[in-house]
């Protein structure tokens, strides 16, 4: 069964208050197996809007990607984020 992933791409307007989100996000990816390939570190914009934290997460499938961002673990975490930061964020299948 091929992996899904989350990438993201994120602005963040509070850093103090993001990290609120870190911890609320913490137990959902817990639940579905997340696993963090990519988050902030050194980037190049080759084309499109620059985002200032990009993030790629890996999940055992598409399913468990897509439940885990609706799940009302996530959703608890992702209305805490939306008001320290914009997003926009997909999800993909795996080869």
């Amino acid at each position: 069964m091929p992996k899904g992933y989350w990438i993201a791409r994120v602005d963040v307007r509070d850093p103090e208050g993001y990290k609120d989100y870190v911890a609320a996000a913490r137990p959902a990816f817990e639940k579905y197996g997340a696993r963090i390939l990519a988050r902030g570190g050194a980037y190049e914009t080759l084309e499109g809007p620059d985002h200032a934290r990009n993030v790629v997460m890996e999940f055992a499938s598409l399913k468990a990607a897509h439940d885990c961002y609706h799940s009302p673990e996530y959703a608890a975490a992702r209305a805490i984020r939306q008001k320290f930061a914009t997003a926009e964020m997909v999800l993909v299948e795996g080869l």
